[in-house]
């Protein structure tokens, strides 16, 4: 049975960008009931980090976390190395189990699989909302293109493939919450706010499922604007 998360002496702090992945983190340390700090940046009218984010990591995106002399960048390494430090058996599955291929498989589907796609949804409708008026039916005709014979049949079948797994059982590595989930959370905000048509009823009622956490509404709450909650 799964104990009691431990608690580091100092905080963590995560560096936390509005409207980003950093997100699920501050959930994540909510779930766990971690000591932790936010220091919060704000993106710039171009939409991107701000400068000084790369004074904490090189690549200059959120999130990162620092933990000591530790710096680690990219959520889902964030996510592992907090579970694996912090959650003494708690949001993971038992090594060895069904669940635990299934967490595994999850926590790289969330960016592998789920958000290239929704990641060119974006790209191409800020394209077609930004070129010259008289280029822009070729720009929308294009864009449509893309949509109709590459992005739009890779959305559907995961969200095909999605909506079967969660009609099998309540998250997507069993019938326990687990990290799998927060990293999951990202992508299914963002697929619901871009590409809901894509979504079936229960991946929809999974997304909803998890905003009713009371460890997600506080991260809400500390993390500030979001606009996918």
């Amino acid at each position: 049975m799964a104990t009691a998360a431990l608690v580091p002496e100092s905080p963590i702090i995560l560096h936390h960008l509005n409207n980003s992945r950093s997100q699920r983190v501050i959930w994540l340390l909510e779930e766990l009931g971690l000591n932790y700090e936010i220091k919060k940046y704000q993106r710039g009218s171009d939409q991107r980090a701000p400068k000084e984010l790369e004074q904490v990591h090189s690549l200059g995106k959120s999130p990162v976390i620092t933990d000591g002399s530790l710096v680690i960048a990219e959520s889902g390494a964030i996510i592992e190395y907090l579970v694996d430090t912090y959650g003494n058996g708690r949001m993971k599955p038992a090594a060895g189990t069904p669940e635990a291929l299934q967490y595994t498989h999850w926590m790289h589907f969330a960016e592998g699989s789920l958000m290239p796609p929704l990641l060119l949804t974006l790209v191409f409708s800020s394209v077609v909302r930004q070129v010259p008026f008289f280029i822009r039916p070729i720009a929308s005709g294009i864009a449509g293109a893309v949509h109709s014979k590459l992005i739009d049949p890779d959305l559907k079948r995961m969200g095909d493939y999605m909506e079967r797994e969660l009609t099998k059982q309540e998250y997507f590595a069993g019938n326990e919450l687990t990290a799998a989930d927060v990293q999951m959370s990202f992508p299914l905000e963002a697929a619901a706010s871009r590409a809901s048509s894509f979504l079936g009823p229960k991946t929809l009622e999974f997304v909803k499922k998890i905003h009713a956490r009371p460890a997600y509404q506080r991260a809400l709450e500390k993390g500030g604007e979001y606009a996918y909650a």
